[in-house]
């Protein structure tokens, strides 16, 4: 069906938080909070890391291909959606990437976006890096599946190229997934989940691995995943006869959209108070920052997806793709911000859920 949009992007709304630099302000501004809640910097050094964060080799190599989405979702980081049809990588830059990959011997890519299935040469990057014996992991939002004709066979394609596959659905009910995605969302989420398990994903004993990312829709933070991934199992089961192997649990970085949203619904100092307060020094060691290149559609380098939507490239001398200097890149120090609390707050986020 025909998905009702949560709204349009920050960028169509012409907000001032399209702007990087402004939710930067907002995210390190003078007032109130500062006196409540330390800079994340001196927050780590108190817990052993004085010197600042140090990355390990690369074992990930995320890349976000594009901007482009058939969702506006409420919640998104990215500010991506149906305008967003600019911001797409093209085939030189994954070229690029894919000579970085091979040659630095990266074992896994996270493909991610917008929806990354929309970028015209998606098909052709997944098949190469499988070829070149990656591991291959698509960020999926399930309803690109049922958008177009054109899309109905990627469950084949994803099986064919041995696609780990991780998909959005934040919640196993109707009314908490719609209220944050956009009317009819979860409907098709639920027939693209089918068509994934028809084609043997998520089935024991096929090793094609379906995993579900879950976010709260609220300005809290997420329940504990093991629990949550048995009640999404149980439930989805129950109403649909639905399979899956994991499910990832993330918190909510005040990061684009969901920055809007708490600053809109006055939840942003309350909900940072709540990340300071549960910071968790045990989270630094696994955070995905150190393991993990994030590389924009456009080609620079960055040491997480949020740095990335925050416009913090990496600190190293050539930021940009073509220019990567592996040795450079493992000597740097990973840049970070107020929104780092999100990552170290409780059991701790990254992409693959909960750290510790």
């Amino acid at each position: 069906m025909a998905i009702k949009q949560k709204g349009k992007s920050l960028s169509a709304k012409g907000s001032n938080l399209a702007s990087t630099f402004v939710q930067l302000e907002v995210l390190s501004g003078a007032g109130a909070l500062t006196e409540v809640i330390p800079s994340f910097a001196s927050q780590i050094g108190q817990s052993g890391w004085q010197n600042g964060i140090d990355p390990v080799s690369p074992e990930i190599f995320q890349i976000n291909i594009g901007k482009l989405c058939n969702q506006t979702c409420s919640h998104c980081h990215v500010d991506a959606g149906p305008d967003k049809k600019r911001e797409n990588m093209d085939r030189e830059t994954l070229e690029q990437c894919l000579d970085v990959i091979i040659k630095n011997d990266i074992p896994s890519v996270d493909i991610t976006g917008g929806a990354p299935e929309m970028n015209p040469h998606f098909r052709w990057f997944v098949e190469a890096c499988f070829n070149a014996g990656k591991k291959v992991m698509v960020r999926c939002n399930l309803t690109i599946i049922r958008a177009n004709k054109k899309y109905y066979d990627l469950p084949e394609f994803y099986k064919a190229n041995k696609v780990h596959v991780v998909s959005s659905l934040p919640h196993y009910s109707q009314t908490r997934t719609d209220s944050q995605r956009g009317d009819g969302v979860y409907e098709d989420s639920i027939a693209a989940l089918k068509s994934l398990n028809a084609a043997g994903y998520g089935v024991p004993g096929t090793g094609l691995i379906l995993d579900l990312v879950h976010n709260p829709s609220g300005a809290y933070l997420p329940g504990p995943q093991e629990e949550l991934e048995l009640e999404f199992k149980r439930q989805l089961d129950r109403r649909h006869g639905i399979v899956f192997n994991n499910l990832y649990a993330i918190t909510n970085l005040p990061v684009s959209r969901f920055l809007d949203y708490l600053l809109e619904s006055n939840n942003y100092e309350s909900y940072m108070e709540e990340l300071f307060n549960a910071f968790n020094p045990s989270t630094i060691e696994g955070l995905m920052c150190r393991n993990t290149l994030s590389i924009s559609w456009d080609g620079y380098i960055h040491d997480c997806d949020f740095n990335q939507m925050l416009g913090l490239r990496s600190d190293v001398n050539n930021t940009h793709i073509r220019n990567l200097d592996i040795t450079e890149l493992n000597a740097r120090k990973i840049l970070t911000n107020q929104h780092c609390y999100g990552c170290t707050a409780g059991a701790g986020s990254s992409c693959g859920g909960e750290i510790t």
